[in-house]
């Protein structure tokens, strides 16, 4: 399968944070590997391009973060935990009828069968 990567993802990366964040609050690195695994290997990501997002995202009041709690077991820094807001559930939701609009459109002039 050909890898998605850099300008194929520009537009569409905040959304897809978005939905790796609907399940369930994460860390940075952690939202990196659920976008990674449910892209079957296909969606290549940087972190430096997705911690500007979740910093974008978490302006927006799309996404909100804390540090986590100091946990003694865990060995290395803190890291900040995000978590989806309502407003960020209404925005995915959102998107993704936009997506299905765009899909249909699309693919129809392009000739593709789903």
């Amino acid at each position: 399968m050909k890898q998605i990567h850099g300008d194929q993802l520009r537009g569409h990366l905040d959304n897809l944070v978005l939905a790796a964040l609907r399940a369930g609050d994460a860390h940075g690195f952690e939202v990196l590997k659920r976008l990674e695994t449910a892209g079957s290997g296909a969606l290549r990501l940087k972190e430096g391009s997705l911690y500007p997002a979740l910093y974008r995202l978490e302006a927006e009041g799309l996404v909100k973060a804390a540090w986590e709690e100091g946990d003694s077991a865990r060995r290395g820094p803190r890291r900040r935990i995000y978590q989806l807001t309502a407003k960020g559930h209404k925005r995915l939701e959102q998107s993704r009828d936009e997506w299905e609009v765009f899909v249909r459109v699309i693919g129809g002039i392009l000739g593709a069968t789903a």
